[in-house]
């Protein structure tokens, strides 16, 4: 049961470890701010860390549109 246990968090931490490391990816280091997968894990993020990345995502892009989650109702200007 103990194994179990370990592996089960090691798994857990694996896939946070993923999904968060290619959300950092996407919000500091992208030539693309429309990437369908950032955009998505962008958008489910935690309000704080989401804003966080499109504030990210705006000091890069500021002059394009912004991508779902980062922009005001409209959908043309940033949050």
């Amino acid at each position: 049961m103990k194994k179990l246990l370990t592996v089960l968090l090691v798994v857990v931490v694996a896939v946070i470890g993923v999904i968060g490391g290619r959300w950092l990816l996407y919000v500091t280091n992208t030539s693309d701010p429309l990437d369908e997968v950032g955009i998505e894990l962008n958008s489910r993020m935690p309000e704080p860390l989401r804003k966080w990345g499109c504030a990210q995502l705006k000091s890069n892009f500021e002059n394009r549109l912004p991508p779902y989650g980062c922009a005001v109702a409209g959908g043309t200007d940033w949050e």
